[in-house]
């Protein structure tokens, strides 16, 4: 193995932080060696803060009708061959009340920037769920909103608020969306859900269009600067009726590597392996837990809607029941000596 790359894997792990142009070279000279040392040292660094727990979050996906046209998203407004739908207050918390008795304790609702989803119905739908499950987490994953309106929600019960910022580059970020959106109002609302006191959680895509390791170098900044206490990666997937259609996906062994980075920089970070990972590689959760993550998010979204809550091309798990859902992700964990866990699952 190199030395180079050796010296900066374990000056990470002890220091939890490099200079740009090392984390430039640990990047864009990685070899599977490094890759290897680098997941053996993640590994370790999550043990003594959540040993071989893996927290589930059940993940409801409420609405598929968005205002934004993403060029990136297979659910952007300007995409005519999605059939939409939106879930109705009650099936949203009938689907909370399944995963409780399947033994979720964080229910996450996800969903396009639908304005049907007021503060008055989104909050009346969290109120609810945490009386259904009053030992429950909910996370809302809902988009762009006022500082106003993100704390109405806190005040409703919501506990956690996920917000990929996609880029912590600006001029990325303006290659990956529509004009009207803009970089600094999404890291404006990322510090507006701080300021109220959410647990926050960011992310980015891996291997999205223009990237770069230039730009990767700026997401290890971001993680070490913003501190979120989540941060949810996954390799970028093209969807066919998008004008990113015949892109490249990001790849796996660079979003495992870029994972154990991440779990070094930030020890106690709530990392997933996401579906996006299982997506593009049959046993990719696994890996993304051997490679330092320990976060799932299996679908609680009522089967008959499942295939259209389509943000990339081959989604897996959208024939599942919820219960076939958690039951063949706790084997697959088992498997791999990591059990999933009837918790919170909350920041340590």
């Amino acid at each position: 193995m190199d030395s180079r790359l050796r010296e900066l894997v374990e000056k990470l792990a002890v220091e939890h932080t490099l200079a740009d142009d090392e984390y430039f070279d640990l990047i864009e000279h990685r070899t599977p060696e490094a890759a290897e040392l680098l997941a053996e040292r993640a590994v370790a660094a999550r043990q003594p803060i959540y040993g071989t727990t893996v927290f589930t979050r059940g993940l409801i996906e409420i609405s598929n009708i968005c205002k934004n046209d993403c060029i990136y998203c297979g659910i952007r407004r300007s995409n005519r061959n999605v059939k939409r739908y939106r879930l109705e207050p009650d099936v949203i918390v009938a689907c909370a009340r399944e995963g409780y008795e399947l033994g979720f304790r964080t229910i996450v609702l996800q969903g396009g920037e639908d304005a049907y989803y007021t503060d008055e119905v989104l909050g009346s739908i969290v109120s609810r769920i945490k009386e259904a499950c009053p030992d429950t987490a909910v996370t809302l994953s809902m988009g762009e909103r006022s500082y106003e309106s993100y704390q109405r929600l806190y005040d409703a019960g919501a506990d956690r608020y996920l917000l990929r910022h996609e880029t912590a580059d600006p001029d990325h970020y303006a290659r990956l969306h529509p004009v009207e959106m803009s970089w600094e109002h999404r890291m404006q609302c990322l510090r507006d859900l701080r300021s109220i006191g959410y647990q926050v959680g960011a992310g980015f895509m891996v291997g999205s269009p223009f990237q770069t390791t230039v730009h990767l170098v700026k997401e290890m900044r971001f993680v070490e600067f913003f501190k979120p206490e989540m941060c949810g990666i996954g390799p970028f997937i093209p969807h066919h009726d998008t004008p990113f259609a015949h892109k490249r996906a990001g790849a796996l062994e660079l979003t495992l590597y870029l994972l154990s980075i991440i779990r070094l920089i930030h020890p106690h970070v709530l990392l997933p392996a996401t579906t996006a990972l299982g997506t593009i590689d049959p046993r990719g959760r696994e890996k993304g837990m051997l490679a330092g993550a320990n976060v799932v998010m299996p679908n609680l979204s009522p089967v008959a809607v499942r295939k259209q809550y389509e943000l990339y091309d081959n989604k897996i798990c959208t024939g599942e029941e919820s219960a076939q859902c958690r039951g063949c992700l706790g084997l697959r964990m088992n498997l791999i000596g990591y059990d999933l866990a009837v918790d919170r699952g909350d920041f340590r």
